[in-house]
């Protein structure tokens, strides 16, 4: 059937046969495909020996962007990207950026074997839908829409897309911050079962987490160049934080220990990290955690020892507890330096009563013993 098609006709059509091709005047060849179930896709034939593509779904592609796409498959222009080459384009764009790894580690995963062969312009908020279905964790869902969600922008800007197919999409809820911190019978037997871990730097991760109560990210890029031994302290830049602020981390001999094991880094990504304890969680045996509560377990046993929240916030690299308000902010340039040693000192005796064999680490720290790395 040969018409001219308009948007009220397309959004409209409808097909009693098992398929009907309702042709467009304005530009020849090209023809909204309807089947009886409902289903519609643009489809183009031209060319000597005739032949038909696919040009995409409606109304993810609208009348106008078929039309322009049919014009360009005949003077041989078209392309039809699939949303794994937009995740390449999208990575590329990407590279040198903080949060790189972990992007591509969630698009490569989480996207990619559910729609990555799908062409771009057929991308609808369904397919959005089972990607993020297919998540489990509420954290993970939405941390995996959002990452679409960015891409998707970023294509329309571009121009790889002529709109935007999840505008106004609500993503699934963002969870609630977790409250866990693992208790001293739970510590002991997270750090008695960590040698069952794999890869080996998974353990020293994990351990050094536990110790200084930083962010696992930070740790895992733990380089040589940012120890100072002679000072016994962890400089991280500022481009490796996560609010952008350099941070200082007074290492005590336990958390020195650690990086002796491990040869002076840990060589290891946060996506590793993260997968290890996923995978070892019923070998070690105690309730589900996450590196995170590694570091919530630190700062609460810290609180516990009687660590004044001004000395925790600067422990954690927290700005806005270290310097909200314009007392702190302005004329307080105190570092806490002395008081973040002396809690994380305290914390590490903690930690070595509660795992067992205190006695050798604490003679190690008064007698200056300094691992050589």
């Amino acid at each position: 059937m040969k018409l001219q098609l308009t948007d009220r006709f397309c959004q409209h059509a409808k097909s009693e046969a098992p398929q009907t091709d309702y042709f467009d005047e304005t530009v020849p060849g090209l023809a909204l495909r309807v089947t009886s179930h409902g289903t519609k896709a643009w489809t183009f034939l031209w060319g000597k020996p005739r032949r038909r593509i696919t040009l995409g779904r409606y109304p993810s592609l609208s009348l106008a962007s078929a039309r322009a796409a049919a014009l360009e498959a005949k003077e041989g222009r078209t392309q039809v990207m699939t949303v794994a080459e937009l995740v390449d384009r999208y990575l590329e764009a990407l590279k040198g950026k903080r949060s790189f790894s972990q992007i591509q580690r969630q698009l490569r995963r989480d996207v990619l074997p559910i729609i990555g062969s799908l062409p771009l312009r057929e991308l609808h908020r369904r397919d959005v839908t089972r990607v993020v279905d297919a998540k489990s964790a509420p954290i993970a869902a939405r941390r995996v829409f959002e990452d679409l969600r960015a891409m998707i922008r970023w294509a329309v800007a571009r121009g790889d897309l002529d709109h935007n197919p999840i505008e106004g999409m609500k993503g699934p809820p963002a969870s609630k911050p977790r409250q866990r911190a693992l208790s001293d019978d739970e510590i002991r037997v997270l750090w008695s079962k960590l040698n069952e871990v794999r890869p080996v730097a998974c353990q020293h991760v994990i351990k050094f987490c536990l110790v200084t109560g930083q962010r696992v990210g930070e740790v895992a890029g733990l380089t040589p160049s940012e120890l100072d031994l002679s000072g016994n302290v962890w400089n991280i830049p500022g481009a490796r934080t996560k609010n952008s602020h350099p941070h200082s981390v007074p290492l005590s001999s336990l958390a020195l220990k650690i990086i002796e094991d491990a040869g002076g880094q840990f060589g290891v990504s946060r996506g590793h990290v993260s997968d290890s304890i996923r995978d070892y969680q019923e070998q070690i045996g105690i309730a589900q955690w996450t590196a995170h509560d590694l570091r919530r377990t630190a700062l609460t046993q810290m609180a516990k020892l009687g660590i004044a929240p001004i000395v925790l916030g600067h422990v954690a690299n927290h700005r806005t507890t270290t310097k909200a308000g314009i007392t702190l902010g302005v004329y307080v340039q105190h570092a806490y330096e002395k008081e973040k040693r002396e809690a994380l000192e305290l914390w590490a005796d903690r930690l070595q009563r509660i795992i067992g064999g205190a006695a050798g680490v604490v003679a190690m720290r008064r007698s200056g013993g300094v691992p050589h790395i």
